[in-house]
């Protein structure tokens, strides 16, 4: 029995964002219709090092594609470890046999589904002219969010704020020259986001960092940093006047952007107005006027793993890219 092995070099040339964005809008739309199963996220926590590995499983019945991801979550690795904040491996296995296909670096695919998780919500919840997007926060994520973006909607300026004004203005200048796009650097929130038609956070932040009155009516927001119990990112009051939108309610419950403001009774589960696969699907509209708040809380889902996984295994396998082993 032979596994095929993929590196993260050799998945960058097996993928773009767009085929990624399809991907896992079909992912969304399998959930909406009831054709996946996915257990709830598993955490393991190392609390004495600061971090956490979560399991991911998941089955799409539609394309028959089943599998688990094992990802970390540990802030202190780029200055004490010199290595990323979050790794991930895949291993997707033959829904017929359980025998394992293949096994793959998934850090890159989760940042890439991660942000075509993110354009999907906006093409479903933002205004179609939107043209401004502000992006608080600028490490790996904040990028392939911004790629995700641009590929659904005609954006004009980007205005970007980060707790470093060395990683902001390195954010500036790279995606500016990969998409030839104005990128401004901002020092506060305020400014970033005053005329901002989008808002995308992407930090670890504990506490709101985008307060009520950064957000004008009309704009959507794009929650992708709270992905664990105690994130938070937003004004809980920002939630109360905004059209809440989650990738899965119960994971969004324990760690998502509204957990926190759940757990202290801010706002009600009722205050969820969707999941994303219920938009997509059409059994609840998106945005429906130009001046509602929409908010979309990403807590990232195995079936965007395995959607995006199963579409390079696929297109591995038939350019002879990739390892084969023997495991067994």
């Amino acid at each position: 029995m032979k596994v095929l092995l993929l590196s993260k070099k050799e998945i960058e040339g097996l993928i773009s964002m767009r085929e990624v964005i399809t991907a896992v809008e079909k992912a969304f739309r399998a959930k909406g219709l009831g054709r996946v199963q996915m257990p709830p996220k598993s955490y393991v926590n190392f609390e004495k090092y600061g971090g956490d590995f979560r399991v991911m499983p998941a089955y799409l019945e539609d394309i028959d594609a089943a599998g688990v991801k094992i990802v970390n979550v540990h802030p202190r690795n780029p200055k004490k470890y010199r290595l990323p904040t979050v790794m991930a491996t895949i291993l997707l296995l033959d829904p017929k046999t359980g025998a394992p296909l293949t096994i793959m670096d998934g850090t890159l695919i989760t940042n890439l589904r991660t942000g075509a998780g993110g354009a999907v919500a906006a093409k479903y919840l933002a205004r179609r002219d939107s043209r401004v997007v502000a992006m608080l926060g600028a490490g790996v994520q904040a990028k392939t969010q911004l790629l995700g973006l641009n590929e659904v909607l005609k954006i004009e300026e980007v205005r970007v704020n980060d707790i470093s004004p060395k990683n902001a203005s390195r954010f500036a200048a790279e995606m500016s020259k990969m998409l030839g796009l104005e990128v401004k650097v901002f020092r506060s929130v305020k400014e970033a986001t005053e005329v901002a038609d989008i808002i995308v956070t992407t930090t670890p932040s504990t506490k709101p960092i985008l307060m009520d009155e950064h957000v004008r009516s009309g704009t959507h927001i794009n929650a992708i940093g709270a992905d664990a119990p105690g994130k938070q990112e937003l004004d809980p009051a920002i939630l109360l006047r905004a059209k809440v939108v989650v990738d899965d309610v119960e994971q969004a419950i324990h760690g998502g952007e509204v957990n926190v403001p759940l757990s202290k009774g801010l706002i009600s589960r009722g205050d969820i107005y969707a999941d994303l696969g219920e938009i997509v699907t059409g059994k609840k509209p998106g945005r429906t006027s130009r001046d509602e708040i929409t908010v979309f809380d990403s807590t990232g889902l195995a079936i965007q793993d395995i959607a995006t996984d199963w579409f390079v295994y696929r297109k591995a396998k038939r350019l002879g890219k990739g390892r084969w082993v023997e495991l067994f």
